[in-house]
């Protein structure tokens, strides 16, 4: 394989990484029944003006598999963060004891679970177009490369190895949706 081919195939598999990076962040705040810190990422708040991720003016932790503590770094700050935690609608009702805000996670339903396998399928299949779209792009690179004189097996061969490494990832995109789906249905 020439440079220039070495190159897009490198590009390709990095962005399609990407890809993959970003499915398990988005599965990790679909909540599967246990409390995690990950579950307020998407959170913000007022901080004196400035919209703060809510884990940077406080400490997110989850003592138990069904609660989650917010001790803000000021206390000041309690009934913003609580009005947050409510606006975001995740299906929390945090309690505010003047020191933390309390946040018991609420066994699943039947419904909510099916709920969230779709959300998290939804974001399998945004993965999915992500891959293509980046195959797509390679492949397009492929052509640039076979008009800048690179022999044309050698851009079939590329166009070949970008395919493989498409197949890979769309694969490993069902692998972790399959293992998101039956974390979130188990009971």
């Amino acid at each position: 394989m020439t440079e220039e081919s070495e190159f897009v195939l490198a590009e390709a598999t990095e962005a399609m990484e990407n890809a993959i990076t970003h499915l398990e962040r988005e599965f990790q705040k679909i909540r599967a029944g246990k409390a995690s810190p990950d579950m307020l990422d998407d959170v913000k708040i007022d901080y004196y003006g400035v919209m703060t991720p809510l884990n940077q003016a406080a400490n997110i932790n989850t003592p138990d598999a069904r609660l989650i503590v917010v001790q803000p770094f000021d206390k000041n700050m309690l009934p913003v963060m609580e009005k947050a935690i409510m606006a975001a609608n995740l299906g929390f009702n945090p309690r505010n004891d003047g020191e933390v805000l309390r946040i018991q996670v609420p066994a699943l339903t039947e419904e909510r679970r099916k709920m969230l396998v779709k959300q998290a399928k939804n974001e399998a299949e945004n993965s999915k177009v992500s891959i293509r779209n980046i195959r797509r792009n390679a492949n397009d690179d492929a052509k640039t490369l076979k008009k800048d004189g690179i022999p044309e097996d050698e851009v079939k061969k590329l166009e070949e190895e970008i395919q493989k490494l498409t197949d890979k990832f769309i694969k490993k995109v069902d692998e972790l949706f399959e293992a998101k789906e039956k974390d979130m249905m188990a009971v």
